[in-house]
């Protein structure tokens, strides 16, 4: 498994785009699962780092959850306006796996609501997933040309350069 703080060390440059695009929207992604059709489905989400991993919570009850619990494979894209890329993009692979410690929960609920004053304490996760990563890409612009840097698990980081 390649949890968020692992992922940190072996693609920092990678890491570092999607967290500043990450923090930039105000920790809005889109989340891409699969339906039950086997269709893609495009999902707003605001996954959050916490104790060295990506959590991908959110409200329960929902369709990107059951296909989360369905088909575990995701793709999450950095929110982009900007049709120049001009601060970067960032999209992350891999599947998600439900953490059912509570103790977990509890302290994943306490630093939201520090964080955000957002208050779901003491309820019940339907699903609490943490993202298992398996890749990772972003695209810069530099100059002239396009700078993509693409991440696997154990192999690191290589740029591709377009002009």
């Amino acid at each position: 498994m390649t949890p968020w703080s692992a992922f940190v060390e072996e693609a920092p440059r990678v890491a570092e785009i999607f967290t500043r695009r990450h923090r930039a929207t105000g920790n809005l992604c889109m989340l891409g699962t699969l339906r039950s059709d086997g269709f893609p489905r495009i999902s707003p989400i605001e996954p959050r780092v916490f104790e060295g991993m990506l959590v991908i919570a959110g409200m329960p009850g929902t369709t990107k959850f059951r296909d989360l619990a369905r088909d575990p494979r995701f793709c999450l894209h950095t929110a982009t306006v900007d049709p120049n890329v001009s601060d970067g993009d960032a999209k992350l692979f891999g599947t998600v796996v439900h953490l059912p410690d509570k103790e977990v929960h509890a302290r994943f609920a306490q630093k939201l609501f520090d964080d955000s004053g957002f208050d779901i304490r003491g309820q019940e996760f339907d699903h609490f997933y943490v993202a298992d990563l398996t890749g990772a890409s972003t695209v810069e612009v530099v100059d002239d040309h396009l700078d993509i840097t693409i991440w696997k698990p154990g192999e690191g980081e290589r740029v591709v350069r377009k002009h």
